[in-house]
C-alpha cells in the first residue's frame, strides 16, 4: 500500500506535450484486431473511468486492480505494459475517488461508499460489464498493493468469475504490514547512522499501535521506508515512476492533479479504518493463485505474504519471487515479471478457452 503521494501541477506552459504527443503515436494499437478504447461506466451508482488496451481482442482479459488507494495505474502504465498487450487485453480501472474517476463525481457523496467491500462491489460489476463487452467467460484479476485487497477478496467471494488472482504487493494484514515495515525503517536508520530518521521513527513509536491506522505516522514511515528502498529497491525515492504521470497520453495535466486530491479525499477517509482489515483467516481459494514478490518490498511486506502463501489451499498456487525489486517488480524488473505471467498465468484463461494458444 504506497504512501500518498500528491501529484505535480501541470506546468505552464505544458512542457510535456510533445513527450506525451510521441508516446501515444508509438503506443497505439493499429493491428485489425487490437482494441484501444476509453470509456465511462457506472459501477453501483458512481461513474468511473477505464482504459482497455490489447493487440488482439481475442486474448485473456487481464484487469488490473491499482494501489494506492487512489493510485491510479492508468497513468504510468504507459512505462512497462505494452508488452503486455501482445498477451492479454489489459484494462486499467480507475477506482471510485481515484484519477480521471474522481473528476466523475461529487467527492463530499464518495465519502460515505468509501468502505473496502464497496470497491469489491465495483470490481464484481467491472468484470461482469467486461465480460459482456468483449465476450468472454472470466478474467484474470491482478490486484496490486491496496488493489491486492480487493482483488483477494473477489477471488474469495467470486471465484466463477475469474481465470486466477495474481497478486503483486499483496496486502493480507494492514496492522501486521504497518508493524514489520516500521521495524524495518528503523532498523535500517539506525544501521545507516541516520540521527534524523531514527528521531522522527522513534518520535511516533508505537506504530501501528492498536488503535486506527495514523495517517501523518504512516507518511513518516513511508518517508523513510521509501529512502531505504522498501519501495523501489536500490532507490532513495520513486521519483522515476510518479513523474511518469508527466509523459501519459491517457492523462491531461488537469487530470493528473486529480489524482493528488483523489488520494488526499480517500486515504484521508478510509486508511484510520483499515487497522482490523485481514485476509489472514482466508485458508482455501477455488482459483488459481500467483503471488509476483519483490524481495525488498517494505511498503507491504513480501514476507507476510509468502507465509500466508505456503498455508493456502488452491487448486493451484506458485510464488514468483524478484531478486531485484521492491514493491514495484512491473517497472522494476519488466521483462522477468512478464515472463512469469505469460508462462505460467495466461494458461490458466487459454485453457478454459478465453485465448488463443501461443506458438
Amino acid at each position: 500500500m504506497a504512501a500518498a503521494v500528491a501529484a505535480t501541477p501541470p506546468s505552464a506552459p505544458d512542457t510535456y506535450a510533445p513527450g506525451r504527443a510521441a508516446i501515444a503515436d508509438h503506443h497505439k494499437l493499429v493491428s485489425p484486431k487490437a482494441v484501444q478504447e476509453r470509456f465511462e461506466v457506472e459501477l453501483n451508482g458512481t461513474k468511473q473511468a477505464v482504459s482497455v488496451r490489447g493487440a488482439d481482442r481475442d486474448n485473456p482479459i487481464l484487469l488490473w486492480v491499482h494501489g494506492g488507494p487512489a493510485a491510479p495505474e492508468t497513468p504510468t502504465a504507459w512505462m512497462w505494459q505494452r508488452p503486455w498487450e501482445d498477451f492479454f487485453t489489459v484494462v486499467q480501472w480507475d477506482q471510485r475517488g481515484s484519477g480521471r474517476s474522481y473528476q466523475l463525481n461529487d467527492p463530499e457523496a464518495l465519502k460515505p461508499t468509501l468502505k473496502p467491500e464497496t470497491y469489491v462491489e465495483d470490481a464484481v460489476a467491472l468484470i461482469e460489464h467486461l465480460k459482456a463487452r468483449y465476450g468472454k467467460r472470466k478474467v484474470i484479476l491482478l490486484g496490486h498493493s491496496w488493489g491486492s485487497v480487493v482483488g483477494l477478496k473477489v477471488a474469495a467471494q467470486r471465484p466463477d468469475l475469474l481465470h486466477a488472482y495474481v497478486g503483486m504487493g499483496q496486502v493480507i494484514s494492514f496492522r501486521e504490514n504497518e508493524r514489520v515495515g516500521y521495524a524495518w525503517s528503523l532498523e535500517q536508520a539506525r544501521k545507516d547512522g541516520n540521527a534524523e530518521a531514527v528521531r522522527e521513527l522513534e518520535a511516533i513509536a508505537p506504530y501501528p499501535g492498536d488503535g486506527p491506522l495514523d495517517v501523518a505516522k504512516m507518511t513518516t514511515q513511508r518517508k523513510w521506508s521509501v529512502h531505504y528502498g522498501g519501495l523501489a529497491m536500490h532507490r532513495k525515492d520513486a521519483d522515476f515512476y510518479f513523474r511518469a504521470r508527466r509523459l501519459s497520453p491517457e492523462y491531461t495535466p488537469e487530470e493528473r492533479v486529480a489524482i493528488g486530491a483523489g488520494s488526499e479525499l480517500t486515504i484521508g477517509t478510509m486508511f484510520p479504518t483499515l487497522a482490523t482489515t485481514s485476509m489472514a483467516e482466508i485458508g482455501r481459494l477455488n482459483v488459481p493463485v500467483y503471488m509476483l514478490l519483490g524481495r525488498g518490498d517494505y511498503t507491504t511486506p513480501s514476507t507476510i505474504t509468502a507465509a500466508w502463501m505456503k498455508a493456502l489451499k488452491a487448486p493451484r498456487k506458485q510464488v514468483f519471487w524478484f531478486e531485484n525489486s521492491a514493491h514495484l517488480p512491473m517497472v522494476e524488473e519488466p521483462g522477468l515479471v512478464l515472463r512469469a505471467v505469460v508462462a505460467h498465468v495466461r494458461p490458466e484463461a487459454v485453457r478454459a478457452g478465453d485465448g488463443p494458444k501461443l506458438d
